[in-house]
């Protein structure tokens, strides 16, 4: 892949929950039509993305026929994507069908200067997040040896709190664990992921800890349970500079989400 003079320019895609048909809807709203509003923003945008990272709930019902949806979209960013999955995803199905060329399920990518690392938080039966031991095996292993790289984290679960009550009890469990050991290797430069569906981007220790809005629905910040915010469909962007700066942002589709059901309490 060529990089651009100056900087790795990242598109960040989560949380799409793909359902099987073409007339399903999920809280009164077709997440694939929306997915497909914000590729459109996406690449009709300035940033000319280089590569891709969608980080889990692709599908609602991980089932076949959600992720051969989900790649039909995907192709028309006609850039390559590292598919990780969420709570609600079959990581097994997933690959059988997210398996080509350019939009895949593996799990570690680099380019110029820098490695990309997708790691796997589901823990089955269970909406919220946990890594396994494996999975941090396979983190340190890479950035024990990969010294000369900079370093961006991608998964689904959250590792810091997000102060909604009911969201925050489905944070990585052994996040402490998680975050002791990127502290010892300070090429780390980022961390990003999906689940919350809302924006985060903080500093902790000298790591940046990014989120992204769901290019679904988006839930309300700081509540104590389950609550949809009015704001729609969005993505965020990154720029990875050879000197391991990040600059980023987010960016919202300017069509309001249509037959949103608000009142729900769940989903």
């Amino acid at each position: 892949m060529d990089e651009k003079p100056g900087y790795l320019s990242i598109l960040h895609l989560t949380d799409p929950h793909i359902l099987p048909e073409s007339d399903d809807t999920l809280l009164g709203i077709d997440t694939c039509y929306y997915l497909n509003k914000v590729i459109k923003s996406a690449t009709e945008s300035s940033h000319n993305f280089d590569f891709c990272l969608l980080t889990g709930d692709l599908a609602q019902h991980a089932q076949a026929k959600s992720y051969h949806r989900l790649l039909v979209s995907l192709k028309k960013l006609r850039i390559p994507c590292m598919c990780l999955p969420g709570n609600h995803d079959d990581f097994q199905v997933m690959q059988t069908i997210l398996n080509d060329k350019n939009i895949n399920c593996h799990r570690q990518r680099l380019i110029g200067n820098w490695y990309i690392i997708g790691l796997n938080s589901q823990l089955k039966g269970s909406a919220g997040g946990f890594l396994a031991q494996e999975e941090l095996t396979f983190l340190e292993k890479i950035l024990a040896t990969e010294t000369q790289k900079h370093v961006l984290l991608a998964l689904h679960h959250h590792s810091v709190p997000t102060n909604s009550l009911w969201m925050d009890t489905m944070i990585i469990k052994n996040a402490a664990e998680f975050l002791n050991l990127i502290g010892r290797y300070p090429r780390v430069k980022a961390i990003i992921n999906g689940h919350i569906h809302q924006t985060m981007d903080l500093m902790k220790d000298g790591l940046r800890i990014l989120t992204t809005p769901s290019t679904c629905f988006q839930f309300k910040p700081y509540s104590t349970s389950f609550a949809l915010d009015d704001l729609t469909s969005g993505y965020r962007w990154l720029k990875l500079y050879p000197d391991g700066t990040v600059e980023t942002g987010v960016n919202y589709i300017a069509e309001k989400l249509i037959d949103l059901e608000t009142n729900n309490q769940g989903y």
